[in-house]
């Protein structure tokens, strides 16, 4: 009886901190034969989508439905060409996203630079747009998640080039001591807010310490 009462706090600690035999998730991995082509009708939303681009002259080229495996599934995704900002790291974005970013640039980004930094855009640095992945700061989360970049329905905005020679990166500058870079990063994080479904910058977690995380999922959610 006494090894039973001295056994019995350990099986009751292994259960209350996790300590069972319980596989962990897998991780989202795509498929290592390649994506599979999705072969169907475009939806009315994303044919409006192309339709709102082609007439604020955006250049893009539409890319085909495409199942990457593990969850990872690209639908109505466009490759933006030319948005009059060059922009580095683009790969396929949901059409939606697309069209946000491109407003966002061409609307909050460039004249904000321009009023309150005194020169022009001349270019935006991203991290990318789609990657198959869990989402990123939490491993369990990653490991069961699926990223809104699998979605191909994220941007990850790394810095801004302006026409004076200027390079204002979130990295260095998020709490610069530069009153005129901080207030403009604060204003196209505030109108990134009104245009994005989630919003993440480095005051929510380390993940994103380097860069503005735009996304068009679930949301609103802006920090």
């Amino acid at each position: 009886m006494r090894v039973v009462a001295l056994a019995l706090p350990l099986i009751l600690a292994g259960c209350m901190f996790g300590g069972d035999d319980r596989p962990a998730p897998a991780p989202i991995r795509p498929r290592a034969s390649g994506p599979v082509t999705l072969n169907g009708p475009t939806p009315r939303e994303t044919q409006q989508c192309f339709a709102d681009l082609s007439r604020e002259h955006v250049r893009y080229s539409g890319l085909p439905d495409r199942d990457f495996g593990g969850g990872c599934v690209v639908t109505g995704a466009v490759q933006l060409l030319d948005i009059g900002v060059p922009v580095t790291g683009l790969k396929s974005m949901k059409c939606g996203l697309a069209r946000n970013f491109t407003a966002w640039v061409r609307f909050a980004v460039a004249p904000a630079a321009r009023q309150m930094l005194g020169s022009d855009l001349v270019k935006v640095e991203t991290y990318g747009t789609y990657s198959c992945r869990g989402i990123i700061g939490n491993a369990a989360a990653s490991a069961a998640r699926m990223s809104e970049h699998g979605l191909a329905n994220a941007v990850d905005v790394s810095g801004f080039v302006l026409a004076d020679g200027r390079r204002i990166t979130i990295e260095r500058d998020w709490r610069t001591g530069d009153q005129q870079v901080r207030a403009f990063l604060e204003t196209i994080h505030g109108s990134a807010c009104k245009r994005f479904a989630t919003v993440l910058s480095p005051d929510y977690n380390a993940a994103h310490y380097n860069h503005l995380h735009l996304d068009m999922g679930r949301g609103p959610f802006c920090r």
